[in-house]
């Protein structure tokens, strides 16, 4: 007997709807990729927003493939979309493309957006930006916009999602701008930093059981970075000799354990390794600590900006830009080049357990990948 499916696709060749068919098989064939978080990994949602949070001007993107600003707050390429080369697939599209569509929406979404953090309230001077409850409603239209494509098969939807990996990055906004946006913030006055990280890392658990309630089943979740080390944080806080910020390392030394605790917890709760800790801590360290061993001159300095170490304020088509980008670890202000975004991902694929707990991304691939052919 032929599998359902099969079937099913074969009786299609009797009506117009082959179309549907075929759209039905490119979705068991692809595995989606789904990106929420802020602006380390936004590929340009932002760009159709009203917002000061943006980058689609040069020289953003200078070593794109295009050469164009695309919104990506990167030389390059980011993260999602070194990711993506690794599951030879092409970047997916920001939600708010409008080229998401047919079966570039079989392929998954990034919803990310510049700004946002955990909490509601972080980010707000940047006005209209896809506040992570907001990425999470786009993520079920998603899921009903794909069923419509499958002619309602809301099964077919589900094993897309279900089979998907996700990548979200939050956290680093929620102390830079927020907690420690301004002196005496509003969330400084409220809690001391113990108890605001306490209540960071409980509401991103929430925010995940929304995801594993949506339907995702393999996430990583990537820690806090080296808050105190961006170019940003050294020229604001008068750096002399380019050593990292003690307050904002604190409050990542603080942020990150509890983090990794809370994953374990979820997948305890949920009884499989769902969640993956990324410590995105440590892989930014290492050429931070050492940048002459992978191949930089400086990861004090960004390429692009202006004022001490290129930390003040935006990159902009005014800004001195570095002739070789690939010696550079920081872009701008805050955001990693695309050199150092490949460095990042690399232990993304192959990192021990120090780097990704409790498997890596090879170690999913290659466990899925076996799954999916037992089954």
């Amino acid at each position: 007997m032929l599998p359902a499916a099969i079937a099913w696709c074969l009786l299609q060749l009797l009506h117009p709807s082959l179309v549907v068919c075929q759209q039905q098989q490119a979705a068991a064939a692809t595995r989606a990729f789904f990106v929420f978080g802020d602006s380390l990994v936004d590929s340009g949602n932002n760009n159709y927003l009203a917002t000061t949070a943006r980058a689609d001007s040069p020289p953003y993107g200078i070593d794109y493939p295009t050469h164009r600003a695309t919104g990506r707050f990167s030389n390059g390429r980011n993260v999602p979309d070194i990711i993506s080369e690794y599951l030879g697939a092409e970047p997916v599209l920001p939600y708010l493309s409008p080229h998401l569509d047919g079966r570039k929406l079989l392929g998954g979404a990034n919803f990310a957006s510049a700004g946002v953090g955990i909490l509601n309230d972080t980010g707000i001077q940047f006005a209209n930006i896809i506040r992570i409850q907001k990425q999470l409603r786009y993520f079920q239209q998603y899921q009903s916009r794909v069923r419509r494509l499958l002619a309602g098969d809301g099964d077919a939807t589900a094993r897309l999602v279900r089979g998907a990996l996700v990548l979200i990055t939050l956290g680093g906004n929620d102390f830079i701008n927020n907690y420690y946006l301004v002196p005496f913030s509003a969330r400084s006055r409220e809690m001391a930093l113990p108890d605001y990280v306490r209540y960071l890392v409980a509401e991103y658990a929430k925010i995940l059981r929304q995801l594993h309630g949506m339907g995702a089943r393999r996430v990583l979740v990537t820690g806090s970075g080296p808050l105190g080390c961006a170019p940003a944080e050294l020229a604001l806080r008068g750096s002399r000799a380019g050593e990292c910020d003690a307050e904002l390392q604190r409050a990542a030394a603080l942020y990150n354990p509890q983090l990794v605790d809370m994953i374990r917890g979820l997948n305890a709760d949920i009884g499989a390794d769902v969640f993956v800790a990324v410590n995105a801590y440590r892989m930014h360290m290492d050429f931070i600590s050492d940048p002459a061993a992978y191949g930089f001159v400086t990861s004090k300095v960004a390429c692009c900006g202006q004022g001490p170490y290129n930390g003040v304020g935006r990159c902009t088509a005014a800004s001195s830009v570095c002739p070789d980008r690939s010696v550079y670890a920081f872009w701008d202000n805050f955001h990693p080049t695309e050199r150092a975004n490949r460095i990042i991902v690399s232990q993304f694929m192959d990192g021990t357990q120090e780097y990704m707990h409790p498997i890596n991304l090879t170690t999913i691939l290659a466990v899925d990948a076996a799954a999916a052919a037992f089954n």
